[in-house]
């Protein structure tokens, strides 16, 4: 190997020095280091370059990238790295890996690959294809997710003969927006989805998911019992809280409907999690449902599928009977899962501009009476795209919606018009600067809100007023503090503020913090540590045996025992009280020391967002850039919000910069499906 690449590369001594050193400064995970040490001792032959490879793609996998892409680590080097903004703490330029591989060709990286037991043999854990690397379980997950896709997108399934007649009766009326008839592309998703056995129905907020897929489950099951063979149908989404906002939307829409009794009673208004629909085994990868014991289903529609990782997708898709139609809805544009992979946005890469065939075209048109004459959708014969369908017009922001208008300028990554936006004063947007650290204009929009004449919810200090004037009096049914505990959670969910990071000034853990200590200064809280009344905490793992799901939100709040024995005192207890998330409006209470897995929520990442609306949402850019700022993370924020948005910087020009950014998820997902 060559002399003039740096010693890590040539010396396997030398290459572990650098990744302790990476791993000490958090810039590598110590489990990308252990398994690059692993590899070195399953192959005593493997490169160094070999190695190195291994532990980069380990810690892509955590960043959200199913492989490691050797030609785009050349061309942008520090990128492959949890690297500190702007090089801090990187005062020895040569541990950066710019300046480790430098010198290095993509010819000479894969050719150091060639001959290891790592890569060639039977099972072996690394698969290099092209010039990505791959973890073998990852490879495997992409592989099976294509093959699976692309058989069923070979496969169609019986829309029913009168399908024309049926999608006009339930949907009665023109789309007319501002005096146009427009595209109804709802009606359009479901005439797609009553033919395929996999369909993409994604759009923005407010573009009508859930009405159109409401309407697509009375259509198919309708025509099934006209037969007297009612189909199985299911309705699921990533996380508790996605699941609880769709069951709390969907039993509405589906009442909603002029339909036979007997039908609406077989249309699902439950949703579950994708958890629980395939059956957790703890401990374990693995789920009771796969393809040896399939779901017993025949439509299955899982709502928020930008939060579906990789693993799961291949999960979902091993244990859904062959037969069964697939229906994903989403909003492509979104963040993608914490986990690896970007299913969505990977499969909808396309959407807005059609590519459907002339076929397909023409029947959709026949079955519609709808026109597919934008001149913005081309043509094209890809078989994934003509089971695509992009909604496109937004009810709940119309024209005249600050909100609307800001999320489609950063959705386009058009900086300048996203600024503009924000400038022009509109009534449901709001722009705090602040002049340092301590500005106390931060603590009167998080605690006190924008002023005693502002519309919009006061921020923090409103549901504990709620929680301290609306308390029952001593000896109240417990119907009455049920009431109580339901309204301080819903005046929670007036206002939430959003962080990009985690750490830092600016991050989720010291903001959850400054907040406490003011509502503590302000008397609205006894204290800011532990447990205490009126604090608001996050679900962060699945907790089956309690009955909660990774996003739930709960308070802490003091509730009266039941005395142990007649005419005793009536002592009050914390307890931390969750919505059951079940349509149903009930609560559960639970006392903290069985809550193991929970932080404090006055502020959480936008990624702990996804899946849930808030009336007034706040959102808080850190004073650098950093990797996670994409313009995919600012819409996510923006969209979050119902009636009102606040930005809130802390440097001029971090806003514009994100914007500009966009995800950037390594995947081959797409590929391999268009190469079968």
């Amino acid at each position: 190997m060559s002399t003039t690449l740096a010693p890590a590369l040539r010396d396997r001594a030398e290459l572990f020095a650098l990744l302790s050193i990476w791993s000490e400064r958090g810039w590598l995970r110590e489990l990308d280091r252990a398994l690059a040490q692993l590899f070195a001792e399953l192959d005593p032959d493997a490169s160094p370059l070999l190695l190195l490879g291994a532990a980069l793609a380990s810690h892509q996998l955590g960043q959200g990238h199913v492989c490691l892409d050797l030609a785009a680590t050349l061309a942008n080097p520090d990128f492959t790295l949890s690297l500190p903004p702007e090089g801090e703490d990187a005062q020895e330029a040569m541990l950066l890996p710019s300046q480790v591989l430098a010198g290095l060709s993509l010819e000479s990286w894969l050719a150091a690959c060639v001959g290891s037991s790592l890569l060639e043999s039977e099972g072996a854990p690394l698969v290099l294809s092209g010039a990505c690397l791959y973890m073998r379980r990852y490879w495997n997950y992409e592989r099976q997710v294509a093959g699976d896709i692309a058989r069923r997108l070979q496969a169609s399934a019986a829309a029913p003969s009168d399908l024309a007649a049926r999608l006009a009766s339930l949907f009665p009326d023109a789309l007319v927006v501002d005096g146009q008839r427009q595209t109804d592309w709802q009606k359009l998703a479901c005439a797609m989805a009553a033919q395929g056995r996999f369909t993409l129905i994604t759009g923005g907020p407010g573009t009508g998911k859930t009405t159109t897929v409401v309407r697509l489950l009375a259509l198919l099951q309708e025509a099934a019992m006209a037969n007297d063979e009612p189909l199985r149908l299911s309705l699921a989404a990533p996380t508790g809280k996605a699941a609880a906002r769709l069951t709390e939307s969907i039993g509405a829409q589906v009442q909603s409907l002029a339909l036979d009794e007997r039908v609406r009673e077989q249309i699902p208004t439950l949703v579950t999690t994708l958890h629980r629909l395939l059956g957790s085994r703890p401990g374990s990868r693995h789920f009771r449902h796969d393809a040896a014991n399939p779901l017993p289903l025949d439509v299955l529609v899982v709502d928020e599928a930008s939060m579906i990782d990789l693993e799961m997708m291949a999960s979902l898709l091993g244990a859904l009977p062959a037969h069964a139609r697939l229906i994903l809805l989403g909003d492509k544009d979104q963040l993608a899962s914490v986990e690896a992979g970007a299913v969505l946005g990977d499969l909808c890469r396309e959407a807005e501009s059609g590519g459907y065939s002339e076929a397909t075209r023409a029947w959709l048109e026949s079955q519609t009476g709808e026109r597919l004459d934008d001149p913005a959708l081309i043509s094209g014969n890809k078989a994934l795209a003509q089971h695509i369908v992009m909604l496109r017009h937004s009810r709940r922001f119309g024209s005249g919606s600050g909100i609307g208008r800001l999320a489609r300028a950063v959705n386009q990554g058009d900086a300048q018009a996203a600024r503009a936006t924000l400038a022009t004063g509109a009534d449901d947007l709001h722009v705090l600067r602040l002049s340092g650290e301590q500005d106390r204009a931060l603590e009167r929009l998080l605690i006190g809100g924008l002023g005693e004449a502002e519309p919009r919810p006061q921020g923090y200090a409103h549901f504990l007023q709620v929680m301290q004037a609306q308390r029952p009096a001593p000896g109240a049914d417990s119907q009455a503090w049920d009431r109580w505990a339901g309204n301080v959670l819903a005046a929670f969910d007036q206002f939430q503020l959003l962080c990009a990071v985690r750490k830092g000034t600016w991050g989720v853990e010291a903001l959850n913090e400054r907040i406490a200590e003011a509502l503590v200064r302000r008397g609205l809280l006894e204290q800011s540590h532990g447990w205490y009344e009126g604090r608001p905490v996050l679900v962060t793992r699945n907790d089956y045996s309690l009955g909660l799901m990774n996003g739930d939100i709960g308070i802490a709040l003091r509730l009266p025992e039941p005395p142990e024995f007649p005419g005793a005192p009536v002592r009050e207890v914390l307890r931390v009280v969750f919505p059951r998330n079940d349509g149903s409006g009930a609560l559960r209470h639970i006392l903290p020391s069985r809550l193991s897995a929970v932080e404090t929520v006055f502020a959480m990442t936008v990624h702990k967002s996804q899946g849930s609306e808030f009336a007034h949402c706040a959102l808080i850019l850190p004073d650098n850039l950093n990797p996670v700022l994409t313009k995919e993370l600012v819409y996510t924020g923006v969209t979050r919000a119902r009636h009102w948005f606040s930005l809130i910087e802390s440097r001029s020009g971090i806003f514009e910069q994100a914007v500009l950014r966009r995800v950037q998820r390594r995947s081959g997902l797409r590929e391999a499906l268009e190469a079968l």
